[in-house]
Order: C-alpha cells, then sequence, then structure tokens
C-alpha cells in the first residue's frame, strides 16, 4: 500500500514539476521573444561581462533591476527541471552538473531565438546572468527539499528511498544469482 501512494505521489510531483515547467518557458518565451517597437536598439554585445559593466554604471536602482531581471528570468528551471526529473535519490553534483547545463543551454536556445526577433538585442551577460540564476536557484532550495522528502519518507516508511547511515546512501543489496550450466542454456529444454 505505502509503495503504490508513494509512486502515486511521484507522479504528481512529476506532473505537476512538468506543467510548471512548460507554463514558466511559456511566459518566458512571451517576454523575451516578443517584437519590440523602439526608437532604437543598442548593438550586441558579445564582450562577456560588457554589459554587466555598463549596467554597473547606471544608477544602483537600475543597475539592480537589469542584473536581478538577468538572474530571476529563468533562475525558476533550478527547481523545476529535478521537480519534473521527480528523482529524490539524485546524486547533488550530477543533478547540480545536469541542471545547471539544461538551463545553460535553454538560455542559449533563447538568445539564438532572440537575435531573429525585431527589437531584441543579444547579449552574452545575459545568457551568463540566465545559468547563474539557474544554478543559484539549485543550490539554495534543491538540496533541501530533498532532504526534507527523504526525511518524511523514513517517517512515513517508504522502502523505494535508500536509507542513509553515518552520511552514506545506503542501497539495497541483492544476493548473486550463479549463471545457468552452459548445457543447460544451450539446449533450450527446460526441466
Amino acid at each position: 500500500m505505502q509503495g503504490r501512494f508513494g509512486r502515486r505521489a511521484a507522479f504528481r510531483y512529476r506532473a505537476a514539476g512538468f506543467a510548471l515547467l512548460v507554463a514558466h518557458l511559456a511566459f518566458v518565451c512571451w517576454l523575451t521573444l516578443r517584437p519590440l517597437t523602439v526608437p532604437w536598439v543598442t548593438a550586441e554585445t558579445l564582450e562577456p561581462l560588457g554589459a554587466i559593466r555598463a549596467d554597473l554604471a547606471l544608477t544602483p536602482w537600475a543597475a539592480a533591476r537589469s542584473i536581478g531581471g538577468g538572474l530571476l528570468l529563468l533562475a525558476p528551471l533550478g527547481v523545476l527541471l529535478p521537480l519534473a526529473g521527480g528523482r529524490v535519490d539524485a546524486y547533488p553534483f550530477a543533478s547540480f552538473v545536469r541542471t545547471t547545463f539544461t538551463g545553460a543551454m535553454t538560455a542559449m536556445a533563447i538568445a539564438l531565438l532572440r537575435s531573429e526577433v525585431t527589437g531584441q538585442i543579444v547579449s552574452v551577460d545575459a545568457l551568463l546572468l540566465n545559468t547563474l540564476g539557474v544554478a543559484l536557484a539549485h543550490l539554495l532550495v534543491v538540496p533541501a527539499v530533498r532532504t526534507l522528502v527523504r526525511r518524511r519518507a523514513d517517517r512515513v516508511g517508504g522502502a523505494a528511498l535508500p536509507r542513509e547511515e553515518s552520511g552514506r546512501t545506503m542501497t539495497p543489496t541483492m544476493t548473486r544469482v550463479g549463471l545457468a550450466p552452459w548445457s543447460d542454456a544451450s539446449s533450450g529444454s527446460r526441466t
């Protein structure tokens, strides 16, 4: 009974994560890929940290708004991608690398699509800030949430999750099963 409840809950979490992920990406595409009618457009900035330096030369409010917007645009992906994946027992470093790489590729795809839209500019710094936002959101939220979910599963009695002892994850072991003798396996006869 517990296993079936756990699988149902995991499916609901994955489905909710996937739905929120699609909704967030649709919002990001609407926000960044719509044509803008402006009297002038700044040039593309392909020099790393050039746009950030220019933003810092502005007023503190304008700099915080510009840099914060770059950090926050794709930051929810840092939480939604692992949620949609639904793996509670994932290795933290591997999960971080996967999420950050996927965030970087998403930011790059948006930047490439944005280069074709009227009134939108491409900035390497936007790519860097978007990726950093994904990484920071993942580091700040995902490990804590996974720890809470593991503790809750242990308290409820979820046997499907590996238990932690002395800081190391213990995986269930199976007894070894020997191979069938060659003559029995090749003859195809069953006795």
